[in-house]
C-alpha cells in the first residue's frame, strides 16, 4: 500500500475528568504531564474538572484585585495561588467547569493567537447547542454572554524543547452552577474587569447540569474543533 493509500493516524487526546482536585495537586500535574509529553512520554491531554474555592493570580498581577485579606480568605475557605499563567486574577470552585488542554503545537505553521480564539469557540459552539448567543469582547479574552463573563481563560505556552514549538498549559474555566457569581467573584475584581458581570449556564437557562454533564457534552466539540481522537487516561 502507498503512503497515500494508508489510513491516518489519528491524532489522539488523552482525556480525564476528576470531579475535585485541589488546584496545587493539578498545577503539579499539568508541568508534570508538560514535561512527559515534551519527551515523548505521554500523549496530548485534556483534564477535565473542579476545584475547591481558589484564587489565582496570574502574570499581569495587581494585587488591589483582591478584595479580601488573608484572615477572611481563612475565614471563607479559600486558597490563593500566585501562577505563571497569563491573565490577572480569577476564581476557581464547586460548580465550575474547569479545562486544562496539554496539546503540543508545531513551530511549522504555529498561530498561539488561533489556538486561543479556538479554545473560546469550543464553548462558544457549546452554550449555542442550548440557545445561548455567547460571544468575544474585542479588548478581553474569554466567551461573554452580553456583558457578563460565563468563561474565563487563562493560558501559557511551554517551549518545546526536544522538538520545539510549544505546548500549552492552564486553560479555561467555564461557569456552570448557579450563584457562583455570589459565592467567589465577589472577593476579587474578575481578570480586573470592574465594569462587567459574571453569569452562569444555570443562572442563564434555569437547567441544573452538573459539571459532569457540561464536561460531557464539551468533550466531543472540543475534539472537532481541534482534530483529535478522543481517548480516556
Amino acid at each position: 500500500m502507498t503512503d497515500a493509500g494508508r489510513p491516518k493516524r489519528p491524532r489522539v487526546l488523552r482525556t480525564r475528568y476528576m470531579d475535585m482536585m485541589a488546584y496545587g495537586e493539578a498545577w503539579d500535574l499539568q508541568k508534570s504531564y508538560v514535561k512527559e509529553i515534551d519527551q515523548g512520554e505521554r500523549e496530548e491531554t485534556l483534564l477535565l474538572l473542579q476545584h475547591p474555592p481558589t484564587y489565582t493570580m496570574g502574570s499581569d498581577r495587581h494585587p488591589e484585585h483582591l478584595l479580601l485579606g488573608q484572615e477572611e480568605l481563612e475565614k471563607r475557605g479559600i486558597s490563593f495561588y500566585q501562577i505563571d499563567r497569563g491573565g490577572d486574577i480569577t476564581y476557581h470552585g464547586p460548580g465550575q467547569l474547569v479545562g486544562y488542554p496539554l496539546l503540543y503545537l508545531d513551530a511549522v505553521g504555529l498561530d498561539l493567537h488561533a489556538y486561543l480564539r479556538n479554545l473560546e469557540s469550543v464553548i462558544i459552539d457549546w452554550l449555542a447547542q442550548y440557545g445561548i448567543q455567547s460571544g468575544r469582547k474585542p479588548e478581553y479574552t474569554g466567551v461573554w454572554v452580553g456583558d457578563e463573563k460565563i468563561a474565563a481563560i487563562g493560558i501559557k505556552f511551554n517551549k518545546a524543547r526536544q522538538r520545539g514549538g510549544f505546548i500549552t498549559s492552564h486553560g479555561f474555566a467555564l461557569n456552570i452552577a448557579s450563584g457562583i457569581a455570589d459565592e467567589g467573584f465577589s472577593g476579587i475584581v474578575p481578570c480586573g474587569i470592574g465594569q462587567y458581570g459574571v453569569t452562569s449556564f444555570n443562572d442563564l437557562t434555569g437547567y441544573s447540569m452538573t459539571v459532569e454533564e457540561a464536561a460531557s457534552g464539551l468533550l466531543p466539540i472540543f475534539a472537532e474543533r481541534f482534530g483529535y481522537d478522543i481517548f480516556p487516561d
